[in-house]
């Protein structure tokens, strides 16, 4: 099954449902990717809103 991305937190999922905010607002048409580890700490995981560990794409369309 191919990757989605949340429209409202980029993060990336193979559920029918964002597991991370909710949303139901998905796009299989999605750009880069950045795996957050230590939200805390990152300076790119501020820049981009991301407040939980995971995976998320840099761009959705």
């Amino acid at each position: 099954m191919a990757l989605k991305a949340c429209k409202v937190c980029n993060f990336l999922t193979e559920e029918r449902k964002c597991p991370m905010c909710g949303s139901d607002d998905l796009s299989i048409k999605w750009k880069g990717v950045v795996i957050v580890s230590d939200s805390e700490r990152s300076v790119i995981a501020k820049t981009m809103n991301i407040t939980k560990n995971g995976k998320y794409a840099i761009s959705t369309e």
